[in-house]
């Protein structure tokens, strides 16, 4: 605990001049499909543990965003604003084998709220050289030869499997034998092609410990529950000349207050919030973590979030939806934008603080 509030002091100096740097997030598939079982490049899926074991990129590790916001029964983050403690966070990074050195591609299926949650862990704490894979593991899979053979034997299995049936039903045993025997031979196919998949299936297994350090803590990107207070009140006085911007990133039926997660207590929504749904940022048509730049411009414009505000977005933890949106800002060049890491998890469960639903 003592080692990370020495550095915080420091880190916070320097994260404004680092914030005007040009940052790289993104990579497309194209470009870490190159990197897979490549020495120093780590995948990390913010994918849930299921998820996971039903696919998962080759040698990937698993690290599943909304678990990485780690607080008390409460709702209260113990080293706010970070996700977890950074001596915890360190414990967790080396079980998953990664070092300081490695670079981290960040993913989840393709559509961007968990691959972003696992990139804005790994910069809150300081990691260097951590992107999100736009396109995610369905990117990977489009441009596996082996796993476009895969999924052509997959679809010819299924009709020889039907078809025997059929024969069967119909009394013809000769021809549901041929068309059973058809059927075998082909899943003895995808059989061999199985350990060549970019993309398998399995648990994570177990990997070597390191001793991943955290030296420089990135505070900057995360916003504690005072500053989102504060930059309430000022919204609710001064309205659209308020340089603050609070983006609940949720869906409608959480921010009204008819669904709660995760034992809070309250339901609802921070007052003078806008709403934007993770979804407006995901291109759907594409199967991309982000819609074009252009698109997105347009549509934060549309809700009033320009470059001169400051803009905080929640979800339930942090990491997730709320992470989405402000790596979508960041994309975009937007400086003054933080994930509020304690989202409606810590402010819903607060009696002491102010909701709408």
């Amino acid at each position: 605990m003592k080692q990370w509030l020495k550095t915080l002091c420091v880190a916070a100096l320097f994260s404004a001049s680092a914030l005007m740097a040009s940052e790289k997030i993104t990579i497309t598939p194209e470009e870490a499909i190159k990197l897979i079982g490549k020495p120093g490049y780590v995948f990390v899926s913010g994918d849930s543990e299921t998820a996971y074991e039903g696919g998962h990129i080759r040698g990937s590790r698993n690290m599943y965003a909304h678990h990485l916001h780690h607080a008390d029964i409460m709702g209260n983050l113990k080293c706010e604003p970070f996700y977890q403690c950074p001596e915890h966070a360190e414990h967790l990074i080396s079980s998953k084998g990664i070092k300081n050195s490695d670079v981290i591609i960040a993913y989840d299926n393709w559509r961007g709220p968990n691959a972003t949650g696992v990139y804005s862990f790994f910069k809150s704490f300081g990691h260097e050289k951590v992107y999100v894979l736009d396109g995610g593991q369905d990117g990977i899979k489009a441009l596996d030869p082996n796993q476009q053979k895969y999924d052509a034997l997959k679809k010819e299995s299924r009709k020889y499997k039907k078809m025997a049936r059929k024969a069967k039903k119909a009394g013809d045993k000769a021809k549901a034998a041929e068309l059973k025997a058809k059927y075998k031979e082909i899943k003895a196919k995808m059989k061999q092609l199985e350990p060549k998949l970019l993309v398998q299936r399995g648990k994570e297994p177990h990997w070597k410990h390191t001793h991943y350090k955290i030296e420089h803590p990135d505070p900057s990107r995360l916003a504690t529950t005072k500053e989102v207070y504060e930059a309430m009140k000022d919204i609710q006085k001064n309205g659209k000349k308020s340089k603050y911007v609070i983006v609940d990133s949720r869906s409608m039926i959480e921010i009204i207050g008819e669904r709660k997660m995760d034992n809070v207590a309250r339901g609802g929504h921070i007052p003078a919030s806008q709403f934007i749904e993770w979804k407006k940022v995901t291109d759907f048509k594409r199967k991309r973590s982000f819609r074009p730049k252009a698109e997105l411009k347009k549509m934060f414009a549309h809700y009033g979030i320009t470059p001169d505000k400051t803009v905080y977005a929640y979800c339930q933890v942090g990491a997730g939806r709320g992470s989405e949106i402000i790596t979508a800002l960041r994309l975009l060049g937007y400086k003054n934008v933080k994930v509020y890491s304690g989202a409606w998890d810590t402010w819903g469960n607060n009696m002491n603080l102010p909701i709408h639903r």
